[in-house]
């Protein structure tokens, strides 16, 4: 009791982050890796996103909902990663209170878009291949913008809730967050107040959006891989395998990670553990996506060979 009525009157104005590693001899190792990431993924998603908007051959569901995907990475690596390059140059690494539940709430936003996304990128995926004939009208533009339309405004309800409830959150001193940014977990470490509310928030939504979209990711896969088999010639298989490959790597990636760090419970979860699983989601997949799609997409390089080409002749 005397924590709850002490928490009334506590304001905390700011935070310090603890960043990936204290030891001095690591932090310009780190800064110059993850500047690296940071710079890759960059070029790769803006590269990836110009590519499908120069190429008319790319102007399909597939590459929309793509080119969504690469801006949702995009933001998401942009709100991480510049934050965390500070760490590795400064002693202290301090975010406003303010500052922190932004970084929170667009992380969510990002993070939960980014898991439907690839949810309606293999609903597209059956559609295309289980029903060929009926793939323009089932995909007509109106259909495919309100989808994507619909995950984003699902994704800022869930990040309006999660950070809505963390405003609620007494902190009661000058704290260090440890970890390098403003997660759940972490800042629910440092509360001075009853945090069931949260905890259970977390779990809900962390269950509803991994498992609503991998149970869509799934089932359209069973149907997809019925329906190649059922194609007779080795050529036709390949060509409908070779277009879901990569995004059966996007996801076995994405959603692997995403459940390892939100979806075990806390007394089992160390935040080490936690730290790593989230540098792969936060900064490693927003990477390797554009990397994915266009090592193992024969349009994405064939656009880019006559972009290149074009080029050469101006």
């Amino acid at each position: 009791m005397e924590d709850m009525t002490a928490g009334n009157h506590c304001t905390v104005t700011e935070f310090f982050l603890a960043g990936l590693s204290e030891k001095p001899e690591l932090q310009l190792p780190l800064f110059l890796f993850f500047m690296g990431i940071y710079l890759i993924t960059l070029s790769g998603n803006l590269g990836m996103i110009t590519l499908i908007w120069l190429s008319s051959h790319l102007h399909t569901p597939m590459y929309f909902f793509l080119s969504s995907l690469s801006f949702i990475d995009f933001c998401q690596s942009t709100v991480i990663i510049p934050k965390m390059l500070v760490s590795f140059l400064t002693e202290k690494n301090i975010i406003s209170y303010p500052g922190c539940l932004a970084q929170l709430y667009f992380f969510i936003s990002f993070g939960v878009a980014e898991c439907y996304t690839l949810a309606v990128m293999a609903y597209d995926r059956y559609v295309a291949i289980c029903n060929p004939l009926l793939y323009n009208i089932t995909m007509s533009s109106q259909i495919y913008t309100s989808l994507i339309l619909g995950v984003y405004m699902f994704a800022m309800l869930c990040a309006s809730v999660n950070t809505g409830f963390m405003i609620r959150i007494k902190f009661c001193r000058l704290d260090v967050i440890n970890h390098y940014f403003c997660d759940f977990l972490p800042l629910l470490k440092l509360a001075r107040s009853n945090t069931y509310v949260n905890e259970m928030l977390i779990l809900f939504f962390g269950t509803l959006n991994i498992f609503v979209p991998m149970l869509t990711v799934i089932t359209s896969y069973i149907f997809i891989i019925h329906s190649i088999l059922r194609i007779r010639s080795m050529e036709g298989r390949s060509k409908a395998f070779s277009t879901c490959s990569s995004h059966i790597s996007a996801v076995a990636i994405f959603y692997g990670s995403a459940a390892f760090t939100y979806l075990q419970p806390s007394s089992v979860s160390s935040m080490d553990q936690g730290e790593v699983s989230s540098v792969f989601y936060t900064t490693v997949v927003p990477m390797l996506n554009p990397l994915i799609y266009s090592l193992r997409n024969k349009d994405v390089s064939v656009a880019l060979k006559k972009i290149l080409e074009r080029k050469k002749f101006v």
